[in-house]
């Protein structure tokens, strides 16, 4: 299923873990990296593994967990503690190249076999361009095993290179990190995969928040990570076709249902060929997906 929200959850936070429930996410992270302090980790996990155990409402959230990443020293205890409660899938982080996600799978395998689970039936999504390496690396992600989404993080790459902002005196992220969002784009794409777009930081700015994230929906991203509960309807909504977006892609269809001798056909004046049935074709498919949420 493809995911239009992704909400952070601190994976020591019971009161946050409760109000993350009630917010209408596809999809809740729950975290044991960034949100909890390294002291904090063991108790972290239990609480982690109790959210996942415990009974889930129908037509409820996916859980996830994000673990630390490959280079912390904590993975491999982190998908221990975690793997055999039920999550749908773990977020990796600072990843930095396809060895790494290789390896992953394999603890996966194991865990899977050890508790009797279906193969690669726990899923990644990896956060590709945490690291210099990663984003280097971009191009290596393909036939990954077990992946279903990468995203991107501007802040932790930031970081990595020792810079002092990420942004431009306008707001608008600088050149580097541009180009890294547009590489885990073109990634998800050769994976065949969701591309996700990443955090938008000020969650009291609905207005910049929406803005971004109908840009990244026009540019072919299918979701969106959030850090706040009031974030989630934004997304939700900018990743869900409206009604004119639904009649035209309807219309579009319905032209090409009539003239399948052709490849190129006029509406409204404009030219539309087959890329322009492929987009109609996933606006329906995006439609009927937001519409067997609602039921």
């Amino acid at each position: 299923m493809t995911l239009r929200s992704l909400l952070f959850v601190p994976g020591d936070s019971e009161r946050k873990q409760q109000k993350a429930r009630a917010a209408g996410a596809d999809a809740l992270i729950l975290d044991l990296e960034d949100s909890v302090a390294p002291a904090r980790l063991p108790v972290a996990r239990e609480m982690v593994r109790a959210f996942l155990a415990a009974p889930r409402a129908p037509g409820g959230p996916q859980l996830w967990v994000r673990v630390n990443g490959p280079a912390s020293g904590s993975l491999l205890d982190d998908l221990v503690a975690v793997a055999d409660a039920g999550p749908e899938g773990i977020v990796v982080p600072k990843v930095s190249d396809s060895d790494e996600v290789r390896a992953i799978h394999h603890y996966l395998s194991a865990l899977e076999k050890r508790e009797e689970r279906p193969l690669e039936s726990i899923r990644l999504i990896l956060i590709a361009t945490e690291t210099a390496r990663g984003v280097q690396n971009t191009a290596a992600y393909t036939a990954l095993p077990r992946v279903s989404g990468i995203t991107w993080g501007a802040e932790d790459l930031a970081a990595a290179l020792g810079a002092t902002t990420n942004r431009d005196p306008d707001g608008s992220y600088a050149f580097t990190y541009r180009l890294a969002r547009s590489l885990c784009l073109v990634a998800a794409s050769a994976l065949d995969v969701q591309a996700i777009d990443g955090v938008y930081t000020d969650f009291r700015d609905a207005k910049g928040l929406a803005s971004e994230a109908a840009a990244a929906r026009r540019e072919g991203f299918l979701g969106k990570l959030a850090i706040h509960p009031d974030q989630v309807d934004v997304i939700n909504a900018a990743f869900t076709p409206d009604a004119r977006e639904i009649e035209r892609a309807r219309r579009i269809v319905a032209a090409f249902e009539a003239s399948q001798s052709t490849g190129v056909l006029t509406l409204d004046g404009q030219m539309i060929d087959r890329p322009h049935l492929l987009q109609a074709r996933r606006v329906l498919e995006a439609a009927a997906r937001a519409q067997e949420r609602k039921g």
